[in-house]
C-alpha cells in the first residue's frame, strides 16, 4: 500500500508562531509587572514628561472628560512599565529576529540588546530634551498668528504627542544595529554603504519626512541630522565588524 505523505510540512512555520506567542507572552508580563511598578509613579513621571509645555509662559493642561485625567494615568502608568522592561523587550525581539545564530554566536545578543537598549533611550533623550522644546514652542507659537489667544492643551493629546515622537526617535536609532548586523550576516559592506552616501542622505530626508510625527520642516531636519550620523558611525563601525568577520572565516 501506498504511504501517506507525513503532514509536518508547515512545522517551521508552527515553530515561528510559537516562537512569537512566546516573545509576546513574556513581553506582555514584563510589561504588566513594569506598569504596576509605574502606577506609584505616574504623577511624577507626568509631570517630567510635561515639563516642555510647563516650562513655557501662558500655556495651560485642561481636562475635558471625567475619565481623562484617570486615562492619562493609565497611559504613564504603561509608558513606565515598558521603558522598565525594555531590556526583556530587546532581548525577545532581538532573539525572535536572528533565529539562525550559531550557539557560539549566540554571545552577540549580549552585546545586540544592551546597545539596543542604549540607542533607544538615547534617542528617546535627544528627542525629550533637544527636538521638543524646540518643536513645541515652533508649533504653538508660528500658529498663533496676529491673533491673541492663549493655548490650551488636554493631557490625553499632549501625551499622545509626546509618547509619538519618543517611540519615533527611540526606534530611528536602532538604526546602527540593522546595519551591522547586515554587515555582519555579509548582506551589505561598509564599503557599499560608503559609496552609497548620496543615496543614503536622500533615502534619509525621504524617512524623516514620513515617520516625523508633526510634519513642519524644524521637526524633519532634527530627525533627519541624528539618522544620517548614525549612518556614518554604522560604516565605521562596519569596517570593524567585517574585519572581524573575516578573521573568523580565516580561522575556520
Amino acid at each position: 500500500m501506498r504511504r501517506r505523505p507525513r503532514k509536518d510540512s508547515n512545522l517551521p512555520l508552527l515553530e515561528h508562531v510559537l516562537a512569537l506567542r512566546k516573545v509576546l507572552i513574556i513581553s506582555a508580563y514584563a510589561i504588566v509587572i513594569g506598569s504596576i511598578i509605574g502606577w506609584f509613579f505616574s504623577d511624577l513621571v507626568f509631570a517630567y514628561l510635561a515639563r516642555p509645555v510647563t516650562l513655557l509662559q501662558d500655556i495651560k493642561f485642561i481636562t475635558t472628560t471625567p475619565m481623562e485625567p484617570m486615562l492619562v494615568k493609565v497611559k504613564v502608568s504603561m509608558f513606565i512599565g515598558v521603558c522598565l522592561a525594555l531590556p526583556v523587550l530587546m532581548w525577545q525581539i532581538w532573539s525572535f529576529v536572528l533565529p539562525a545564530l550559531k550557539q557560539n554566536e549566540r554571545k552577540y545578543l549580549y552585546i545586540i540588546v544592551p546597545s539596543s537598549v542604549l540607542l533607544f533611550l538615547g534617542g528617546a533623550a535627544l528627542c525629550f530634551y533637544v527636538v521638543l522644546p524646540i518643536g513645541i514652542k515652533f508649533l504653538i507659537y508660528a500658529g498663533l498668528g496676529g491673533v491673541q489667544s492663549t493655548p490650551f492643551l488636554t493631557k490625553t493629546s499632549y501625551l499622545g504627542f509626546i509618547l509619538t515622537f519618543l517611540l519615533t526617535f527611540g526606534l530611528v536609532f536602532q538604526l546602527p544595529i540593522v546595519l551591522l548586523i547586515l554587515i555582519r550576516i555579509g548582506i551589505l559592506s561598509p564599503q557599499i554603504l560608503a559609496k552609497k552616501r548620496r543615496w543614503a542622505i536622500l533615502t534619509i530626508v525621504i524617512m524623516a519626512v514620513v515617520i516625523s510625527p508633526t510634519p513642519d520642516l524644524v521637526t524633519q531636519l532634527l530627525m533627519a541630522g541624528p539618522m544620517y550620523l548614525l549612518y556614518e558611525i554604522s560604516i565605521w563601525l562596519g569596517y570593524l565588524v567585517a574585519r572581524n568577520r573575516d578573521k573568523e572565516l580565516a580561522v575556520k
